[in-house]
């Protein structure tokens, strides 16, 4: 599913709202919670899953190829966790 499509079901569930608008309104979710991942918060929508940002340290790995311990830098990664309801209707 593409953005174009979830704007266009946006708007067949708001018969007075325009294009325009259902694609602001579309944003402004995608902005909403883009900056609530950027400064750490969690975001739970019930019945779809929780969405955070996860920090992984910095850790030493060995490459075999090389024979070579490396270092993989600390960064900062998103988790998805779905929901149970959501896990449930995609199994069955």
């Amino acid at each position: 599913m593409k953005r174009s499509d979830l704007i266009r079901s946006i708007k067949v569930q708001f018969d007075s709202m325009r294009t325009e608008e259902a694609t602001i309104f579309f944003d402004n979710v995608i902005n909403n919670i883009k900056n609530a991942i950027k400064y750490g918060n969690k975001i739970e929508i019930r019945g779809f899953g929780t969405i955070q940002s996860r920090h992984r340290a910095t850790k030493e790995l060995y490459n075999p190829i090389q024979k070579k311990y490396m270092i993989a830098p600390a960064n900062t990664t998103i988790l998805f966790k779905p929901s149970k309801e959501l896990t449930n209707k995609m199994n069955g």
